[in-house]
């Protein structure tokens, strides 16, 4: 990978990026919107009982508010690694580089990673009462399917950005907590 390596954010790695940054931007990728659209089997629920993980599905139209981060100079290659030992662990996702907008304006390529619509894991055309209902019960090796919902709602909460889906799920799957 090429320096500086920037890689945007939508989920997990808004909080927790595993790897050295240099910077952080507010930014913005066109063409795709954060979705739960992906079966996890690994991390937040297993073969047997499946939970959802956030992915970028493209959408003629779309955008998606998220972070990108400058890479550590220097550890271009370490962070390439540990991105992909983290986020093609299945194949599910696809590496790409993206053109990602930063506050204020300036625009830079950036690894993003986009669901691949073909791949077994895809889900798209869930409704959110169903997301809403896998999430509040499934649970893999990195706990709970909620916490990484409530986890990624309130960074976006912290950062200023909003996504109605993110919150109405949350309120929707405290819920079903509350009441299961």
């Amino acid at each position: 990978m090429h320096a500086p390596l920037w890689v945007f954010g939508y989920g997990s790695l808004i909080w927790d990026p595993g790897f050295s940054v240099a910077e952080r931007h507010i930014a913005r990728l066109d063409g795709f919107h954060r979705s739960f659209c992906m079966w996890s089997i690994h991390h937040r629920g297993t073969e047997a009982e499946p939970g959802l993980v956030l992915a970028l599905d493209a959408a003629p139209g779309a955008s998606c508010q998220g972070l990108a981060f400058r890479a550590e100079p220097g550890s271009e290659t370490e962070t390439i690694a540990r991105l992909r030992e983290r986020e093609l662990v299945s194949a599910a996702y696809l590496e790409t580089e993206q053109q990602v907008t930063l506050c204020p304006g300036v625009t830079v390529r950036a690894v993003t990673y986009v669901i691949d619509p073909h791949h077994r894991q895809y889900t798209g055309g869930l409704d959110l009462e169903q997301q809403a209902r896998i999430i509040a019960r499934a649970a893999g090796g990195r706990g709970p399917n909620r916490d990484y919902l409530f986890n990624t709602a309130a960074h976006l909460d912290e950062l200023g950005l909003q996504d109605p889906d993110l919150a109405w799920l949350c309120a929707r799957v405290r819920s079903l907590c509350a009441h299961g």
